[in-house]
């Protein structure tokens, strides 16, 4: 059954955008309309004729609206396989009349939870009626047109304009495809709901969806093919900003601005910070009295790597440091807010891509991290210590200043967002030196010392930048040797999360060496 002609519709919808227009349309190709509820109430408002649905199954809406298409005249409406005799014979005996297009999309569950609605609000909002049928209408999509959102109005009604009123198998099958995914992607941020509320980290089912937010030209490779979907997390980042100017953002592009939001947003909004990420790392962090005064100070961290990086910054842009910014090619830029002024300034730079967010991301939120492996999939908590929150256990005979552990925090915040081994040189609440994704910690260390004195070179400064400086380790250091290479690049003093065999030879070392070492308790492996 190539093409299916369309006699009745039955619409239900929660969000009623683009309703009127479109359900007048179907009216004046004389497609009977039957409705339920408040989309009933909507359609007759403007004088459109309806049928209630109470009126087809012969019983009232009842229970608060739970209980109104959950009735065979519905199902069997929209099951029925057209021309079978047995189906036909049923129909006729039980009065079932076919169902040829059904319009449903369903109760605001995502939204519910995103407003952190009561427990009780996001249990009425879980829909059971609309999910059966959109179910059962995909299902018998040889016969049935199903549409979940009004976004396809339009290219439903201008098939029926090109067909005489019937829809292609093709517009069929396609709308059927996206109403499975509808409903496993609202069922899947239920249980995902539900597990966080009665508080299991393992359920022994886990689904995750998301709706489509842009297709892409290729992932991480041109071989490959990637998009961007938008969770039901609904997290300030990436996904969610305003792209104001700039080419279309790609998988790289898009996977190292979360990147680098995700640090800066773990900074006080009060004080002035950023970063700059290439390639998932940050190759230079810094916080200042003004915006631009922290991009000047991450950009000596490391100025070579940052050409053609991404840059975060935890305030919207004022004219100062859009200025600094344009002065080097930079891929993105993300950021609360940008004044006017900014805007005109990064304007100039039209393949620079400008995405504004409505604030920073929680670093303390919970959520979830997944990834892919064979065969199935991990999951994990999201990694929502911050270093500001942690008792900092002093383990060595010299206690840190307040300006150095000032420092070791901060170094400890970066250190959370470099690839493992990650190892982070800090000074002045900057990041001097960063060694990141080495299988050797004593190598990230040296690499670390390396670049912050070719960082040196680059400024004119005849000693490395990791002299007085502090180093962060993200996990602990298992022989001496790590420590004893940033002891020997000039450090002060040292924060690691403990918990080595060697401990006790790792605190001699720092002792031996007059640094001041804490114990942070909690490790960042990033993989």
């Amino acid at each position: 059954m190539a093409d299916q002609r369309i006699r009745r519709a039955l619409l239900s919808v929660s969000d009623k955008t683009g309703l009127i227009s479109f359900a007048t349309t179907l009216a004046n190709r004389g497609i009977e309309l039957v409705s339920t509820g408040g989309t009933a109430a909507a359609l007759k408002a403007v004088g459109l004729a309806v049928k209630d649905v109470s009126e087809l199954t012969g019983f009232p809406e009842m229970m608060d609206g739970r209980v109104k298409t959950l009735h065979p005249k519905v199902h069997g409406g929209l099951l029925a396989i057209r021309g079978n005799a047995v189906h036909d014979a049923a129909a006729r005996k039980h009065g079932i009349s076919p169902i040829d297009l059904l319009i449903v999309n369903l109760y605001p569950f995502e939204a519910t939870v995103a407003k952190q609605a009561s427990y009780d609000d996001c249990v009425e909002n879980i829909d059971v009626g609309g999910p059966a049928m959109i179910r059962g209408a995909a299902k018998n999509h040889e016969s049935v047109t199903v549409v979940v959102e009004p976004a396809d109005y339009d290219r439903v009604l201008e098939e029926i304009a090109a067909n005489d009123g019937a829809t292609t198998l093709a517009l069929r099958k396609a709308l059927a495809a996206k109403a499975f995914a509808r409903t496993a992607a609202y069922d899947a941020a239920i249980s995902n709901w539900f597990a966080r509320e009665i508080g299991t980290p393992a359920p022994d089912y886990r689904a995750f969806g998301g709706k489509l937010s842009q297709a892409l030209r290729y992932g991480e490779n041109a071989h490959q093919s990637a998009a961007l979907y938008l969770s039901a997390e609904n997290r300030i980042g990436v996904a969610t900003a305003e792209q104001l100017q700039g080419k279309e953002l790609s998988y790289n592009n898009i996977n190292d601005t979360d990147a680098a939001f995700e640090l800066v947003s773990e900074f006080d909004p009060a004080v002035p910070a950023v970063a700059i990420i290439k390639h998932a790392n940050p190759c230079g962090v810094a916080t200042g009295t003004s915006l631009a005064e922290a991009y000047r100070k991450a950009l000596a961290c490391d100025p070579v790597s940052a050409f053609g990086g991404i840059i975060a910054l935890n305030q919207p842009i004022d004219a100062e440091a859009a200025n600094d910014i344009t002065k080097i090619f930079t891929e993105v830029v993300i950021a609360p807010g940008a004044s006017d002024e900014a805007k005109a300034i990064f304007a100039t730079k039209k393949n620079l891509r400008l995405l504004l967010t409505s604030g920073l991301a929680d670093s303390r939120a919970a959520g979830l991290n997944f990834k892919s492996v064979a065969g199935g999939f991990l999951v994990q908590s999201r990694d929502a210590s911050n270093a500001d929150d942690l008792e900092l256990k002093v383990v060595t005979k010299r206690a840190p200043t307040e300006a150095e552990l000032k420092d070791l925090r901060f170094a400890f915040k970066v250190a959370k967002h470099v690839k493992s081994n990650a190892i982070v040189y800090a000074k002045g609440g900057a990041t001097v030196g960063v060694g990141a994704g080495q299988m050797s910690r004593v190598d990230s260390a040296r690499i670390a010392a390396w670049k912050a004195t070719e960082a040196a070179k680059a400024q004119s400064i005849n000693e490395p930048l990791t002299v007085g400086s502090v180093v962060a380790s993200d996990a602990f250091f298992p022989f001496a040797d790590g420590l004893i290479t940033a002891a020997e690049a000039g450090v002060t003093a040292v924060i690691q999360p403990g918990g080595s065999m060697r401990d006790d030879e790792v605190i001699k070392a720092a002792d031996e060496r007059g640094l001041a070492m804490v114990f942070a308790g909690v490790r960042h492996f990033r993989h």
